[in-house]
């Protein structure tokens, strides 16, 4: 159900998403941005602050704390997996895996090879005082309007 600490939700991660990719594009190796990388990246962080963040906004302060590192990883994750399953559709339509095992088992290393070069004190000091923020305000507008 729509409400306002959802919408605020939403309308907040999505561009602490996009300015926080832009942030990691220099610390890919040259050639190596992932397609549409600013774009998931906000559309999933639309995605989980609406279901996230903004499901719990008027718990409280303690509870906004919790759900904004809790979208904060949750987007992460997404964001980790969706790049990492794109790559591995790419490659495979390559024919660069022996089987699908193989294809589907590379969707993590593919992870962790994205992982390692985005895990940054800039990157994800931002992204966290970004989430924690984008939580509270969440939360001020879901008990305040709700």
């Amino acid at each position: 159900m729509p409400t306002f600490g959802r919408l605020t939700a939403a309308i907040l991660f999505a561009p602490l998403c996009w300015y926080v990719s832009l942030l990691a594009i220099p610390l890919f190796p040259e050639g190596r941005v992932p397609p549409m990388w600013a774009e998931i990246n906000a559309v999933i962080g639309l995605l989980m602050g609406w279901i996230i963040a903004g499901k719990r906004a008027g718990d409280g302060t303690s509870a906004a704390i919790g759900y904004g590192l809790t979208t904060f990883a949750a987007i992460i994750f997404w964001s980790l997996f969706a790049h990492s399953f794109i790559e591995m559709i790419d490659r495979s339509l390559n024919k660069r895996y022996d089987g699908p095992s193989e294809a589907v088992i590379s969707i993590m290393e593919l992870a962790a090879e994205l992982g390692g070069w985005l895990a940054t004190p800039l990157v994800l000091g931002t992204f966290v005082v970004g989430s924690l923020i984008a939580a509270l305000i969440t939360e001020y507008i879901g008990s305040r309007y709700s």
